[in-house]
């Protein structure tokens, strides 16, 4: 692992109450993941949709993103990775995810460690991850870890089920992947133009420009 670099994570849950299923997920997805990525620095920032309900309205109205909806705008564009976890509605993604992934801005999350996380009563949405939110994030040119976490009701215990290993098996395997994708990923996309710009004066005298 790269020694000195802080790494920071963006979570953004779309669970519509206070405590939900859907960010006790979340939570333990970050914290998974904290632990994976060992010595380093880790700042994890949490994204609320339920908080930005409003906002997001007015943004698909206005086309303009107010205070505490550009702030978490941002804060998932300059994110070195993000756990987007939703409760499954209509056996898809909840129409405020979809909202909040529909005015993040073209090209911010390319590239980006996404790890993909859902919530729902039963079991038999669980496929929802990857019919719906993986090609999502893949639309989005970002890059999906291969596990993607789905609880249901009955996964909230300790112990192993018929199904599969317990949610928290899952949660650390995932963890582990997106951890992995994060220190894998260089500090700043190589060949980037905006990382050593040429100078405008260069540009002008014929300098900058590459070779016919």
């Amino acid at each position: 692992m790269t020694a000195g670099r802080t790494y920071t994570v963006a979570v953004v849950t779309a669970g519509l109450s206070d405590p939900s299923s859907t960010r006790l997920l979340a939570d333990r997805l970050a914290a998974a993941t904290e632990v994976e990525l060992g010595a380093q620095d880790v700042l994890v920032e949490v994204v609320e949709l339920r908080e930005l309900a409003h906002d997001l309205a007015n943004n698909m109205l206005t086309g303009f993103a107010a205070g505490p909806l550009a702030q978490a705008l941002e804060t998932v564009a300059r994110a070195d990775a993000v756990i987007a976890v939703t409760p499954v509605f209509s056996a898809s993604y909840s129409g405020l995810f979809k909202m909040f992934f529909d005015v993040v801005e073209e090209g911010s999350l390319a590239g980006t460690p996404v790890l993909i996380a859902a919530t729902a009563g039963t079991a038999r949405h669980s496929l929802v991850l990857e019919y719906a939110l993986r090609p999502l994030f893949s639309y989005l040119k970002a890059v999906v870890v291969p596990t993607a976490v789905f609880a249901a009701s009955e996964d909230w215990g300790h112990s192993e089920t018929s199904r599969g290993p317990a949610l928290s098996a899952r949660i650390e395997r995932a963890a582990r992947e997106l951890a992995a994708l994060v220190v894998a990923r260089p500090a700043s996309a190589p060949g980037d133009p905006f990382q050593d710009p040429t100078p405008f004066e260069q540009l002008l005298g014929g300098g900058g420009l590459p070779p016919r």
